[in-house]
């Protein structure tokens, strides 16, 4: 009699020991020091006395099979066969020995992958889905860092920014790229247009209901037909009620707009994970170069480099300076949209990682 098939694990993550360089595996939890000899470069020394050096590259973050298979080759012949992806599509080769790091460079660099995103630079931008696998896309949020690591090609190779800066983007107002020093995201301005021939075919409406988070939306009956209907005055224009109901159709190539948001920070290191705050609204969506969202992003950068303290992140050096010289530096308009009077939860909601009761 055969043995029973091992069954899936359908949760927790996956063992990552068993794809891990040797060396890491032998060192696990006793490294004694580690520095960063270039750009892009980690030096890391166990107790020991073997070392490690992972070396960065920056990768798009959909990626085709064939370049995967040019980078797993790649990591056959220069990297001693082992890699691992970051949270931000950086892709990392782990070479036991100095002399590889810079044939390995070199091939990458030729093969199109930038080696970079350590120390206070420019990391890889982090982004959802967008229109390739997202239900609830306004736009192309891979395409936005298409264009704005165009832009800021020279600050994920070098490290001359005052700390790490990271940047997200979202396709969606639900915003599931997470905070960063700089977000872009995406705004509806109007509710959703709603095909009311359609509703009641292909919509569950109870779901539909009850994914609205503001209560903004209830069944009806239109023209004698199953519908549904959206109280203007609560709705918030997120989107959510799009997915369920296809029919309810919120993206507008007028009226859908991005929107930056600046200081966030997810890490406890020398201050409490911080929300970020909005600074620049109503921005044209203008595939397939997004202008107006670089021109904002890269001043931001720019006065950020010139202005803060060595150290300090973004949203440090905000809370340094005060807002309004922000605005100043930076110059873009301060509107009432701008002033932050929500208070809702402000007991209960955790701005950190310490847990409390």
């Amino acid at each position: 009699m055969s043995a029973q098939p091992r069954m899936p694990i359908e949760s927790g993550v996956p063992d990552a020991f068993q794809y891990m360089h040797p060396a890491l595996r032998r060192n696990y939890g006793q490294w004694a020091w580690h520095d960063r000899p270039r750009p892009g470069v980690l030096h890391h020394v166990a107790e020991t006395g073997e070392e490690v050096w992972t070396v960065r590259a920056g990768t798009q973050r959909q990626m085709d099979v064939y370049t995967i298979r040019k980078l797993c080759d790649i990591a056959d012949q220069y990297a001693e066969g082992h890699v691992r992806f970051t949270i931000r599509s950086n892709i990392e080769f782990i070479v036991s020995s100095a002399d590889k790091v810079d044939p390995l460079i070199a091939v990458l660099g030729e093969a199109g992958f930038p080696v970079g995103g350590t120390g206070n630079s420019v990391s890889m931008i982090s982004h959802t889905q967008g229109w390739l696998h997202c239900d609830i896309p306004a736009t192309d949020a891979s395409g936005v860092v298409k264009s704005l690591m165009d832009e800021l090609f020279e600050e994920y190779i070098n490290e001359e920014m005052p700390n790490r800066v990271r940047i997200t983007t979202s396709c969606c107002q639900i915003n599931c790229g997470g905070q960063g020093d700089i977000a872009i995201n995406i705004q509806h301005t109007k509710p959703p247009k709603i095909n009311h021939d359609l509703v009641g075919n292909i919509c569950e409406r109870p779901s539909v209901v009850a994914r609205c988070p503001v209560a903004a939306i209830r069944p009806a009956m239109v023209n004698g037909k199953p519908s549904l209907e959206v109280d203007e005055r609560k709705c918030m224009c997120c989107g959510a009620c799009y997915p369920p109901c296809p029919p309810m159709q919120i993206n507008d190539p007028e009226n859908s707009k991005l929107a930056i948001w600046v200081g966030g920070k997810n890490s406890n290191a020398r201050t409490k994970p911080t929300f970020h705050k909005l600074v620049a609204a109503g921005l044209p969506n203008n595939p397939p170069r997004w202008p107006e969202v670089a021109e904002v992003v890269t001043k931001i950068l720019r006065i950020y480099k010139e202005d803060a303290r060595d150290w300090e992140r973004m949203g440090e050096w905000v809370d340094r300076i005060g807002w309004s010289r922000f605005f100043e530096l930076t110059e873009l308009p301060f509107t009432r949209y701008h002033i932050e009077n929500w208070r809702g939860a402000r007991q209960t909601l955790n701005s950190s990682t310490h847990i409390r009761f």
